[in-house]
């Protein structure tokens, strides 16, 4: 069974329907290594290891012995472990104590709904989650015209509550199986937004979740915008069409949004960075940190405007930027190709790798870190604007747009 690797993936997206790098709860943000493996992730199987000398097992076997023969069950409704749910616990502890949020235990259960999530969109209310560096869950970002944007969450959002149940020392997966239900029916979430001192309670109603992948426009003044709302298995196609219509219609100015955009796949944005950059140059380097040589990712050259001394870019990032998007954010603004503008990304820069256990049970690891062309971890905070711009979601309500207007301003000016 050929190994896959979900590369710029990670973060999750509580679409509750999935899609994405940890598991979106909802949209699986989806890259391996053969580029685009549809609706179906296959995984590495595991060899199962003899037992290393010099591992010392005997305080493990002393407790699972001990815990079995004198444990008494209290409450009626409790049920006893069965061997094989006492060693999926263990495995999961196991895990756990590796401290990083995207290396993840599933029982048979939990890997058939990751599966689920990998194979397509279905009820969710549309919302990319991750944990931030104090470990609580926070909305990366909602996403455009879906349930969890009409209803108002907001990027940076910090989840209190799901329903009656606090996101106290709850994985993002469990926070996922929370927030997924029948369409039509309603979760309540309890987020505390920065700037306020008042948790906010926020009714949504679950629905069936498509996501929308581009869209592109000319504006009146000459500057012609592509807005990309994830990397798909079609996304490369759709934004060689939108630069097809930006070089039909005239304009020499580029304006790329990449706001909310939570990622997808490598493939996608290697294949479309290798439109403003020459055969050979570093997209993103996979880090091994020694454990396998890196693997760089290199633009195949297209290079389409190359000679055009009028062509002009600028890149709209927020911390809804995540993964995929801070791969060719961070390439284009490290080439001088071009200007990000807005504020700090969401700063996913992790690769990780399914593995089957066998029995159904499946483990997803961190194997790697992607590194921008500069040598920096995408991890260590994300990327940097170069034209720091902010909003409010009071502004936002107005429809005015302070990061587009600084974006334009550049753009226009000489």
């Amino acid at each position: 069974m050929t190994k896959t690797q979900w590369r710029a993936f990670g973060v999750l997206l509580a679409l509750v329907v999935a899609f994405g790098g940890g598991v979106y709860a909802g949209t699986v943000e989806r890259a391996d290594t053969a580029a685009a493996a549809g609706g179906t992730v296959t995984v590495a199987v595991a060899s199962a290891p003899t037992q290393p000398s010099d591992v010392d097992m005997t305080a493990f076997w002393t407790a699972y012995k001990l815990l079995n023969q004198n444990f008494v069950q209290t409450h009626a409704s409790s049920t006893f472990p069965t061997t094989q749910k006492q060693v999926y616990g263990a495995i999961a502890g196991l895990t756990q104590s590796f401290g990083d949020p995207y290396t993840v235990f599933f029982p048979p259960s939990d890997a058939k709904i990751f599966q689920d999530d990998i194979s397509g969109s279905f009820g969710g209310v549309g919302m990319q989650i991750d944990t931030n560096d104090k470990g609580q869950i926070v909305v990366v970002s909602p996403l455009k015209d879906t349930p969890a944007a009409r209803a108002g969450v907001l990027s940076g959002d910090v989840l209190l509550d799901i329903g009656t149940t606090t996101t106290d020392g709850l994985s993002t997966d469990d926070a996922v199986k929370l927030i997924r239900g029948p369409i039509g029916t309603t979760v309540n979430i309890t987020v505390q937004r920065v700037g306020s001192s008042t948790p906010i309670i926020i009714p949504i109603v679950r629905d069936t979740i498509n996501i929308p992948v581009i869209k592109d426009y000319a504006r009146p003044d000459g500057i012609y915008v592509i807005e990309l709302y994830s990397f798909s298995q079609n996304s490369a196609d759709l934004f060689r069409a939108a630069l097809r219509n930006f070089v039909q219609s005239g304009d020499n100015r580029l304006l790329l949004d990449l706001r909310g955009n939570p990622g997808g796949y490598l493939d996608a944005a290697v294949d479309m960075a290798s439109y403003f950059l020459p055969v050979g140059d570093t997209v993103v380097t996979e880090d091994f940190k020694g454990k396998q040589a890196n693997d760089v990712h290199r633009s195949v050259g297209y290079n389409i405007f190359q000679g055009n001394p009028n062509f002009k870019m600028a890149i709209l990032v927020d911390q809804g930027s995540a993964s995929a998007s801070e791969i060719l954010a961070g390439a284009l603004q490290q080439h001088n190709v071009a200007k990000l503008v807005g504020t700090r990304t969401f700063g996913k820069g992790s690769v990780q790798e399914l593995l089957d256990l066998g029995g159904g049970a499946e483990l997803k690891v961190t194997i790697a870190r992607w590194l921008t062309p500069n040598g920096s971890s995408i991890s260590d905070g994300g990327l940097h604007p170069d034209i720091l711009a902010t909003t409010t979601p009071e502004l936002a309500k107005q429809k005015i747009d302070p990061q587009t207007d600084a974006a334009v301003k550049y753009l226009l000016g000489n």
